[in-house]
């Protein structure tokens, strides 16, 4: 039930509120909730990664500039609505993307620019480590990363003395606090699930593997310090408060709750922390987790193992790209309609051409597309090609093409729950969908179901997305009750009377789905070709 108007007031008035800040892939967002986890207030600001030396990146100015800007707009959106100034929160939590790399000195220098999950240039270390652990390293871990810097002997390896990620660095910039919550970590380096830490023996194999280099560091001193969801991990700082709310009006002494990846605020976003319950989370790049009862048979170079934000472990799929090709189309639709003398408002675009898809042939009418904007692990290609293919015998179309690219935003990710359903069996009872293409009703939703072949949830709260997640996540440590698990807060309190729309695959649809996956994968080596030949 809605909070009423006077609640929300004297919330904000006694600081009865948590704020999370998710620092997503194309927009940093902030979502303010009350006690009942309504969203009181939002915030945001666009940004988008830039390729700099070979390597995609985000600058410190512009990660400070967003931070600032979410929580400008989130401050005066209250004001405006309540006629508050904020002074106190309850309980405040940062998000980000996961992975990556943030090396810095014992200055608190950044050593080198911010390594973004989507650079595809730790093959050889991301390799070499997971045979040496025999567990499944990616491209995209911090230990990746770093391995593949001593690989190439970079310079600024003796100098290092903290890494952390990019929701890591927020946490500590604030509250002068090294830690991370053990979702986030879990995509910095293997995770022990009995010992809710980093694997132990793994850590002692990597020092033991980088033993000749004579760093002045054991692995262990430069990682942030693992903490669980509930934990408080620190207190806004009177710096750290000056730097968040430039309008000097926050208090610093804020509870600050463990720091968490995008993967784990999903999970949380969709209560989906149970085991036998999946998500899929949908932006620039594309992942589906399902939280595990028992350990994979073998170590696949597609499943990702990471845990939940209070240590269950989870197999996750993640593919680099998704909704960019889809956004660049649509900017070209755009285009189209200004030059014809016509405005049309962003959202209206998006409806009608995602709904276009509705009518299109099962199959896509034999189209075939990579939305290749970055290289894809699961795929095997280290670049990206974005490529639309057609052949003389294609039912070319509005609808047909419209279908071709949702679907081959979820190609890769279909190839990686392959094998999880199909050879690991493991048992889904629920997928929940959350992610931006689903502001636009039904048809992201039809799509994704028909490639998993099993019903798909989106939830009213879908739109909120990780931000909102994050705010749960900060709410759960400040007002949990003793010994109450991450899952019965979300079941009991946060979704008990949340609305979600549920979605059961139609057969034709699931059919068509698998046709053009099977073209998907024919057509790899035309991709491939792509990548090597042509110079764009």
């Amino acid at each position: 039930m809605r909070t009423n108007r006077v609640n929300i007031k004297k919330a904000i008035a006694e600081g009865a509120t948590s704020l999370g800040i998710e620092f997503g892939s194309t927009r940093i967002k902030a979502v303010l909730i009350d006690s009942s986890f309504e969203t009181i207030a939002t915030g945001s600001y666009e940004w988008e990664n830039i390729l700099e030396d070979g390597f995609w990146t985000y600058n410190l100015v512009d990660i400070i500039t967003g931070l600032q800007t979410a929580y400008s707009e989130m401050k005066k959106e209250v004001e405006r609505n309540y006629g508050i100034t904020i002074r106190k929160i309850g309980s405040i939590g940062f998000s980000g993307m996961m992975h990556g790399y943030m090396a810095f000195d014992n200055t608190g220098e950044l050593l080198v620019p911010f390594r973004t999950w989507r650079n595809s240039t730790t093959s050889v270390a991301a390799k070499e480590l997971t045979d040496k652990f025999q567990f499944n390293i990616p491209e995209r871990w911090s230990i990746a990363h770093l391995y593949q810097a001593i690989l190439n002997e970079e310079k600024h390896l003796p100098r290092i003395d903290y890494i952390t990620t990019l929701a890591g660095y927020i946490h500590w910039l604030l509250t002068g606090n090294q830690a991370i919550g053990i979702g986030d970590a879990s995509g910095m380096f293997p995770i022990d699930e009995s010992t809710q830490n980093y694997n132990e023996s793994m850590v002692k194999q990597f020092d033991e593997l980088i033993s000749n280099k004579g760093y002045p560091w054991k692995l262990k001193d430069i990682l942030p310090k693992v903490y669980i969801s509930g934990e408080q991990a620190g207190e806004l700082t009177e710096i750290g408060a000056k730097i968040l709310d430039q309008s000097k009006n926050l208090q610093p002494g804020i509870p600050i709750c463990p720091p968490e990846g995008d993967a784990g605020t999903g999970m949380v976003a969709t209560n989906s922390v149970r085991k036998r319950t999946g998500n899929v989370s949908v932006g620039t790049s594309v992942f589906a987790m399902i939280v595990l009862e028992k350990e994979l048979s073998k170590v696949y170079p597609e499943i990702d193992l990471v845990t939940t934000p209070n240590g269950s472990p989870v197999g996750m799929v993640h593919a680099n790209n998704c909704s960019s090709d889809i956004n660049a189309w649509l900017g070209l639709f755009r285009e189209f309609t200004e030059a014809m003398g016509q405005k049309v408002e962003t959202n209206k675009l998006f409806e009608v051409l995602l709904n276009k898809a509705l009518e299109a042939d099962s199959d896509g009418g034999g189209l075939l597309s990579y939305g290749y904007f970055s290289g894809e692990n699961i795929t095997g290609l280290e670049k990206g090609r974005p490529l639309f293919v057609r052949s003389p015998e294609s039912h070319f179309n509005l609808a047909n093409f419209m279908r071709t690219h949702l679907y081959t935003a979820f190609g890769a990710l279909k190839i990686g729950m392959d094998i999880l359903t199909n050879q690991e069996n493991v048992a889904i009872d629920s997928i929940l969908a959350h992610g931006g293409l689903f502001k636009t009703p039904l048809v992201g939703q039809k799509m994704v179901a028909a490639a998993m072949n099993t019903p798909v949830s989106v939830m009213a709260t879908a739109g909120e997305g990780g931000a909102w997640g994050m705010a749960i996540l900060a709410s759960y440590m400040m007002n949990k009750d003793q010994e109450e698990s991450l899952e019965d807060f979300l079941d009991k309190k946060v979704f008990e009377e949340v609305e979600g729309q549920e979605i059961y695959p139609d057969q034709l649809d699931v059919e068509g789905f698998e046709a053009f996956i099977e073209r998907y994968k024919k057509g790899l080596m035309i991709e491939q070709a792509a990548v090597d030949h042509l110079i764009l």
